[in-house]
């Protein structure tokens, strides 16, 4: 059969394919521009696709035709964005989809460039500023600063001295009561107006632009008498009227970047505070905007038509997104209180351990955005090296601390708190996080595609870790001996049947002869080769087997255009941030499980439930929110990928590392787990593999996987706590 050719995308971005077979018969009858080669400036026509002769291909063995994989093209705007695009395809590397270099600003949506731009652009009419937004922004901020205006300008007036000051609030209070369609304007006034008597030498002066004297209501303001009230007013009104207004105005910046859509708020009311309060009063215009007029001349300081932005979670400061910016302050709070406040004087503990606990989300995506920029800015064995040792390092900081705190307080909830955590993020990235992006991306894409054979390897690993991780759990069942803490018999016959409680398979009988001699040595050889798998599915997806992913990265290079990597960070400065934040990673987990003992004690949910929820899923909503914003862009073999390498890492580095900790540090964790994690695990991967063995999905199989992920949740629910609790 002849090879169907790809059909032409036109002027999208989304990547391009076409078969080894179709570059190899290229190759045979000398047609030049392989599609696969070809830069995101050059496009095929939008005709008929050319077709190879059916002669080529019969000249090959059908084995050569189906052993073509589909190569996908994608374009990037220097080299390292190229690397970090390049890595996100690597098996083991943590996929990122932030930028970590400064794109060019040409190459920008104008919504995008809008969100950067500052508030001092006089736009054409946009229609009417009566919106929901601006509405919102008078409620919330405009009728109090307005009010706070007119009693700053009163106070002004009565000092006599800064009078000058006082006509500009009061204008000022009327333009921040209502801003949008107006602007404020920097005057400048000659220096024959400054000196005394300017007001005279002003009176007749004539605008160049208008064709006549200028309007008295936009006249530089001047006063009775010399430099000695200006000194005066001015130092009235920096010791009376400024520190007022700018305290209100940051606490309005504050709220405003906060809430994130109403970010151009918050831009408006810092402007205001180190621009225009700091202007002398007769150089500050404000105006309102009209079609028919001609601007006035002057710098213009602000310009503001809407009050709200839903785009602005798009926002980046320093390639940071503006979620994370908000929330890093979160960090410091909780290091405070939590250290600080060691008695609980003034929050609970429970307060405390939501704080912690949502820490942790800025600091991943911290974590995230530093291995993804040194990834892409060093070689191949840098970005292994990092992507391995940090990783996994913000789940393991966790366990670790919370393994300790069981160890030394001999509560062995917290070893089943960590259990539960492990099968959480097992089965969460598993079924919750592939059809969570199946759903969102299915309902801009009608069917999506992805790589069968790259997510067949990250399926055998993950058969091959869930069977090593609970052969010492089936082999405990086998072979242990069935201990009950309570039995009643039912029928009152001796024999009869009988109903316990608190059941478990008991590993230490005859001092401990079947852990130490036979589940132990198995847990080790287990702990061995997991690690070693992984090591081998690396070398089999990046060095031997590279064309099962087989990405080529083209340069999008248009004329006039410069394309020099402005990184966001440097390798330093990333391996810095990295460094901080898994410290801080370490304080916060270490608050985190300080204070879960009340909330395991006193809460009457099920401590299964909490670890299966919230201390799997919470570190992990940076690497979901990636996934989504790769399934909205159609890359569905990333999302996937994304649940898969977590789901893997867990199993065969995670679970190990913990398993050498206990050697060196004995704690109760051991590699034993409940029957409800056993099955729910196994079910979970089984499914999963189900469901992408035709390498299609679309969002009903997205659907199918988050229900039985809540089904999951709600018998978890209700289960009892782990015996000990």
């Amino acid at each position: 059969d002849v090879p169907k050719a790809t059909e032409p995308r036109g002027d999208s971005d989304g990547p391009r394919r076409g078969s080894l077979c179709d570059r190899h018969c290229a190759a045979i009858n000398n047609v030049q521009g392989d599609v696969s080669d070809l830069g995101c400036h050059l496009h095929r026509p939008r005709g008929p696709p050319a077709v190879s002769p059916p002669s080529c291909c019969q000249q090959h063995s059908e084995e050569v035709c189906e052993s073509c994989v589909v190569k996908t093209t994608l374009t990037a705007e220097n080299a390292v964005e190229a690397n970090k695009l390049s890595n996100n395809y690597k098996f083991g590397f943590k996929k990122w989809k932030s930028h970590v270099t400064a794109r060019p600003w040409e190459d920008r949506s104008e919504i995008v460039k809008e969100l950067y731009s500052d508030l001092n652009v006089i736009r054409g009419s946009g229609g009417s500023t009566v919106t929901c937004g601006n509405v919102l922004y008078l409620l919330l901020f405009g009728w109090w600063l307005s009010f706070l205006y007119v009693l700053v300008a009163a106070v002004m007036f009565i000092t006599v001295a800064g009078a000058p000051y006082g006509r500009l609030c009061w204008d000022l209070a009327g333009y921040f009561l209502w801003p949008f369609g107006k602007v404020i304007q920097k005057v400048e006034v000659p220096k024959s107006q400054r000196a005394l008597g300017a007001c005279e030498a002003g009176a007749g002066e004539s605008s160049p632009l208008l064709g006549g004297p200028v309007p008295s209501r936009w006249r530089p303001r001047c006063w009775a008498g010399g430099r000695h009230w200006q000194r005066a007013g001015a130092v009235v009104w920096f010791c009376l009227g400024y520190p007022m207004l700018v305290l209100a105005h940051g606490l309005v910046c504050v709220t405003a970047w906060l809430l994130v859509v109403l970010i151009p708020v918050a831009k408006l009311n810092a402007r205001t505070a180190t621009r225009v309060l700091l202007l002398p009063p007769e150089q500050a215009v404000v105006r309102r905007l009209k079609m028919t007029e001609v601007p006035l001349e002057g710098e213009v300081i602000l310009c503001c038509y809407r009050a709200v932005n839903p785009y602005y979670y798009k926002y980046a400061v320093d390639g940071i997104n503006v979620f994370a910016v908000n929330l890093l302050p979160l960090v410091l709070v909780t290091l405070v209180l939590g250290y600080v406040d060691s008695h609980n004087r003034l929050t609970s503990s429970p307060v405390k351990f939501t704080l912690a606990l949502l820490s942790i989300m800025p600091l991943s995506y911290y974590i995230g955005m530093a291995i993804a920029s040194i990834s892409a800015q060093s070689n191949f064995a840098v970005g292994a090296v990092v992507n391995a040792t940090f990783g996994s390092i913000t789940e393991l900081t966790f366990y670790i601390t919370a393994l300790i705190k069981g160890s030394r307080e001999g509560n062995r909830c917290y070893a089943e708190i960590v259990k539960s955590a492990l099968t959480g993020t097992l089965v969460g990235c598993v079924l919750f996080v592939p059809g969570l992006c199946m759903v969102i991306g299915g309902i801009r894409h009608q069917e999506q595609r992805f790589n069968s054979r790259s997510a067949g390897v990250s399926s055998a690993l993950l058969f091959l870790s869930v069977g090593g991780v609970f052969a010492p759990t089936l082999f405990s069942k086998v072979y242990g001996k069935l201990v009950c803490g309570e039995c009643h018999n039912v029928t009152q016959n001796p024999l009869g049947h009988y109903l316990c409680h608190n059941c478990h398979f008991d590993l230490m009988g005859n001092n401990g002869t079947l852990y130490y001699s036979h589940v132990q040595p198995l847990v080790y050889t287990v702990s061995l080769l997991l690690p070693a798998a992984y090591l081998i599915g690396l070398f089999f997806t990046l060095k031997t087997h590279t064309h099962i992913y087989d990405i080529h990265i083209s340069g999008c290079h248009m004329p006039g255009h410069h394309h020099s990597a402005v990184v966001h960070w440097s390798r330093w400065r990333a391996l810095v941030i990295l460094l901080l934040s898994t410290l801080c990673m370490s304080a916060c987990a270490d608050l985190a499980t300080e204070h879960i003992s009340p909330i395991l004690t006193n809460s009457t949910i099920s401590q299964y439930f909490i670890g299966v929820t919230v201390l799997a899923m919470v570190p992990e909503l940076p690497e979901i929110v990636n996934g989504i914003q790769f399934a909205l862009q159609n890359h569905l073999s990333l999302s996937i990928e994304i649940g898969n390498c977590i789901a893997v890492q867990v199993c065969m580095l995670q679970i190990p590392i913990l398993v050498l900790f206990t050697i060196f540090y004995p704690t109760n964790f051991t590699l034993v787990f409940s029957d409800l994690h056993v099955y729910a695990s196994m079910f979970s991967v089984v499914l999963m593999n189900y469901i992408f063995m035709d390498g299609k999905c679309d969002y009903f199989q997205g659907t199918v996987l988050v229900m039985v992920y809540f089904i999951l949740l709600a018998v978890y629910f209700f289960a009892p706590s782990p015996s000990g609790c």
